[in-house]
C-alpha cells in the first residue's frame, strides 16, 4: 500500500502538466527579463509578504505552489540575466547553459563518485582538460568543481597549508594545528574578503597575514614583498574586485619558486583574460603558480552556481579534502569527491561543459573581449558627463566612478539604484566612496551602456536639483 502523498507525486510525474507550467512561466520570464526594471519595483518587494506564513498542516496542491512562486517570486528577482546589471561582478547566463542546467535538474545527479554519476564524472574529466588548455597550465593540474571562488580559495589555501606543514614533517590531518609550525600568509592589501574568510576558517588567523602595499591600481608592489620561504603562502590576484587590475605573476611566481613558497591565485573573474588574444598578457606567468580559483558564473556566464579550484599538487589537494567510508565505492575513473569539500553537491558540470562546448575558443575570445570593449565605452561616455570621473585604468571589465565628494557619490548611487534603469554597487577606493561598475554579461550591448550612462547623468541632475 502506498501513501496518499506518494499517489499524488506519482500522478504528477505521469501527468507532466506541473512541469509544463513551470516551463511556461520560465519562458515568459525570459521574454521580459531584457527590458524589465533591473531591480524589483517597490510593489514587488512589498508582495514578498505573501510568503510570510506558517508551514501548512497538510499538503498543498503542487500547481498552487508553483503559481505562488511565479506570481510573487518572479517580479522580485534581480534581472541579472539582462545587459544592464553591473553589481557584484554578477554575470548573465548563456541560453545553452540555462538549457543544460534545466536538463541537469531533471537528471538530479550528484557526481561525488563515478558510480553515483558516470556522466558527471566523464564531463568533469573532459572539462578539466579544457581548462588546462584555456589557462595554459601544466598537464599535471587537476580541477575540483565547487560552488564559487569562496570555496575554491578555501580549497586552494587548504592544499597549501597541508603541503607546507607536510614538508616540515607535520601531518595536519592527524596532528591538527595545535603546536604546528607557523604558516606565513603574504598578500596585498586589496586581497578579496573571501581570502580572509578562508584564512580564518582554516585556523591560520588574520593576524598571521603579512600585508603588502599596493599601487594606485590595487596591484601588489613587487619591491615591497618580503623575503619568501618554504613556510609561505603567497596569495595573488587576477582581477582586482574594484579596478580589475592584475598582479605581476611572472615576477612574483618566479620569486616564489626560488624560495619554495606556495602561490595561490584568486582569479574569480579575471583569470578568464587568459582566453582572450588581446588580453592574455594580463595573466602572463600564472602557469608558475600552485593553485588557482576561478568562477564560471562570472566572466564565463554560466548559470549560478559554478566555481573551480585547480591545483598542480594532487596529493596536497586530495589529502586536504580527504574522504573515507566503508560504503564509498572508488573507481578507476574520476571520483569528484576527492577534489572538493563536499560529497553531496549538484552536477554543475553540465552547464559548464555546455557553455564551453558552445563557445569554443573563438567564442570565448569574442564574448570576453566584448565585455572589455563595453567597459571602455562606459568609461569613455561617463567621463563626458560633468561631475563624474573614472578612477582606474580600465584593463579588463571594471570601471570605478566617483563624483566630487563622498556625499555626492553616495546619493547619486542611491538615485541610480532607485531609477532601476541599471544597477551598480558602491565601494571604497583608497578611502574615497566610489561607484563600481562591473561589465560581465554577454547580453550587454553598446546601447545598454549608453542607456546606463544616461541614467547616471539623470541621477546626478536629480541630486543637483535638490542641493
Amino acid at each position: 500500500m502506498i501513501s496518499i502523498i506518494q499517489q499524488q507525486m506519482f500522478a504528477e510525474l505521469e501527468d507532466k502538466s506541473l512541469f509544463k507550467k513551470a516551463q511556461e512561466n520560465a519562458l515568459h520570464y525570459l521574454d521580459e527579463v531584457l527590458d524589465r526594471n533591473v531591480f524589483p519595483s517597490q510593489e514587488a518587494l512589498n508582495n514578498l509578504s505573501y510568503f510570510d506564513e506558517v508551514l501548512p498542516a497538510s499538503s498543498t496542491n503542487a500547481h498552487e505552489v508553483i503559481d505562488q512562486l511565479n506570481r510573487y517570486g518572479s517580479p522580485a528577482t534581480v534581472a541579472s540575466l539582462g545587459g544592464r546589471y553591473f553589481g557584484f561582478v554578477t554575470s548573465s547566463a548563456l541560453p545553452v547553459g540555462l538549457a543544460a542546467k534545466t536538463l541537469g535538474t531533471f537528471w538530479d545527479q550528484a557526481p561525488s563518485m563515478f558510480m553515483a554519476s558516470p556522466i558527471g564524472s566523464k564531463l568533469e574529466t573532459v572539462v578539466e582538460k579544457w581548462l588546462i588548455d584555456i589557462f595554459n597550465l601544466p598537464k599535471r593540474v587537476f580541477a575540483g568543481f565547487v560552488s564559487g571562488t569562496s570555496s575554491a580559495n578555501l580549497c586552494g589555501i587548504a592544499a597549501a597549508r597541508y603541503r607546507i606543514l607536510k614538508n616540515q614533517n607535520w601531518d595536519i590531518n592527524k596532528q591538527g594545528l595545535f603546536n604546528a609550525p607557523k604558516v606565513r600568509i603574504v598578500t596585498g592589501k586589496h586581497a578579496h574578503s573571501t581570502v580572509l574568510k578562508a584564512v580564518g576558517i582554516l585556523g591560520l588567523g588574520e593576524d598571521s597575514i603579512e600585508w603588502v602595499n599596493v599601487d594606485s591600481q590595487g596591484r601588489i608592489l613587487v619591491d615591497e614583498v618580503p623575503e619568501l620561504d618554504c613556510s609561505t603562502i603567497l596569495i595573488l590576484q587576477a582581477g582586482n574586485v574594484s579596478s580589475g587590475s592584475f598582479d605581476d605573476f611572472e615576477t612574483l611566481c618566479a620569486k616564489a619558486q626560488v624560495s619554495g613558497a606556495w602561490v595561490h591565485i584568486d582569479g574569480a573573474f579575471g583569470l578568464w583574460a587568459a582566453a582572450v588574444d588581446k588580453l592574455k598578457h594580463l595573466t602572463k606567468g600564472i602557469e608558475k603558480a600552485n593553485s588557482w580559483a576561478v568562477d564560471g558564473h562570472k566572466t564565463l556566464n554560466t548559470p549560478y552556481d559554478c566555481g573551480i579550484v585547480m591545483c598542480e599538487d594532487s596529493e596536497a589537494m586530495t589529502a586536504a579534502l580527504h574522504m573515507t567510508g566503508s560504503y564509498i565505492i572508488k573507481s578507476t575513473e574520476r571520483d569528484g569527491m576527492l577534489y572538493t569539500p563536499e560529497m553531496s553537491r549538484r552536477a554543475r558540470i553540465f552547464e559548464l561543459w555546455a557553455t564551453l562546448k558552445y563557445l569554443g575558443k573563438a567564442g570565448l575570445n569574442e564574448m570576453i573581449y566584448a565585455m572589455h570593449e563595453r567597459a571602455l565605452q562606459f568609461a569613455s561616455e561617463i567621463q563626458l558627463v560633468k561631475g563624474f570621473s573614472v578612477e582606474n585604468k580600465v584593463v579588463f571589465n571594471q570601471v570605478i566612478v566617483k563624483c566630487e565628494s563622498d556625499k555626492t557619490t553616495d546619493e547619486v548611487l542611491n538615485k541610480v539604484q532607485e531609477l532601476r534603469e541599471c544597477w551598480a554597487g558602491g565601494a571604497v577606493w583608497f578611502n574615497r566612496k566610489v561607484i563600481r561598475v562591473s561589465v560581465c554579461s554577454w547580453a550587454t550591448t553598446p546601447e545598454d551602456i549608453t542607456r546606463s550612462v544616461k541614467s547616471f547623468e539623470k541621477a546626478l541632475l536629480m541630486y543637483n536639483s535638490n542641493h
